[in-house]
């Protein structure tokens, strides 16, 4: 039996286009898969927990045969699943993905190429020493990037060029959690976005920058389409692997032998910017990745 209805999920607090655009692109594709899709705003659809029940406070209609979820509220994400509801992504591949230490620890442990990565310690309150600054410049040569363990868009990733400017960034970091990296100079101003589905790669482009050491067409950069080579398309596949995701937006950096590097995994991929560069359509992919695994878990194939 073919799903008939399904709920996306979105962030109701962040008024960008961004986000409801990826809600409405997803509804046409489910649609055009013949599947009904009912958008609903993380803030109208809360866990309710009562009577040793797990509830949903704010809708009334019945449950969906699954849920695209847009968004990072991991309550909300497990809730749903708890509930017996199948989640792309699920909560747990949100989570590493959300969280930059947690996402590079999940790919580390696979043995995938990384930039040598120093996890910032758990600070509480204010920032009361810096001990561990020690530690960074003794594993890691200037520049170097800090990038805020939650963060997207390439936004709250601070590239650092000495000593005095690491200090200044991390007591203005306070208890904020981040992660510190080597900076893949190979890679300055240039990565790939694979996006992966169902453990292939869909489509694939090149961002460029002239003026920034992040790629990323939020901050700036271009695009162009970009033809992979086996080895990062492995990687892609690889890295979506790890954290378990559906479906996921893989960055890639060029080593300084060419060879790829990670960059970071995004569970959450925006998916109009690689149509307009590429002219292909994701969505379609990922509804089709939805409806067979629906099926293999309902023991209808595999």
């Amino acid at each position: 039996m073919k799903p008939s209805m399904c709920w996306i999920i979105y962030n109701g607090n962040l008024n960008s286009a961004k986000f409801t655009d990826f809600a409405q692109w997803m509804a046409r594709a489910a649609e055009d898969a013949g599947i009904t899709p009912i958008l609903i705003k993380n803030n109208e659809l809360l866990p309710l927990l009562h009577e040793r029940k797990l509830l949903l406070a704010g809708k009334e209609t019945e449950l969906p045969a699954f849920v695209i979820f847009g968004d990072k509220d991991l309550f909300l994400a497990r809730q749903l699943e708890l509930l017996g509801i199948p989640v792309y992504n699920s909560a747990e591949t949100i989570e590493r993905c959300d969280h930059k230490g947690k996402m590079y620890q999940a790919l580390a442990a696979q043995g995938l190429p990384l930039p040598k990565t120093i996890i910032a310690p758990k600070i509480f309150h204010t920032l009361s020493n810096d001990d561990h600054l020690a530690l960074f410049t003794a594993h890691l040569s200037f520049p170097l990037v800090i990038k805020e363990a939650y963060g997207s868009f390439g936004m709250q990733v601070y590239l650092v060029h000495n000593e005095t400017e690491l200090r200044e960034k991390v007591a203005a970091l306070g208890a904020t959690e981040y992660i510190v990296q080597e900076m893949i100079t190979s890679s300055w101003g240039k990565d790939i976005r694979l996006n992966v589905v169902g453990g292939q790669v869909i489509a694939a482009m090149q961002r460029s920058s002239e003026t920034d050491f992040r790629a990323n067409i939020t901050a700036g950069g271009r695009s162009m389409p970009y033809d992979p080579s086996d080895e990062e398309v492995a990687l892609a596949i690889a890295c979506a692997s790890a954290v378990n995701a559906a479906f996921a937006g893989v960055d890639l950096l060029f080593g300084p032998d060419g060879s790829p590097i990670v960059c970071e995994i995004n569970s959450n991929a925006h998916i109009r910017s690689i149509y307009e560069c590429t002219q292909i359509d994701v969505a379609p992919a990922m509804i089709a990745h939805i409806q067979s695994d629906l099926a293999r878990r309902n023991g209808m194939i595999g």
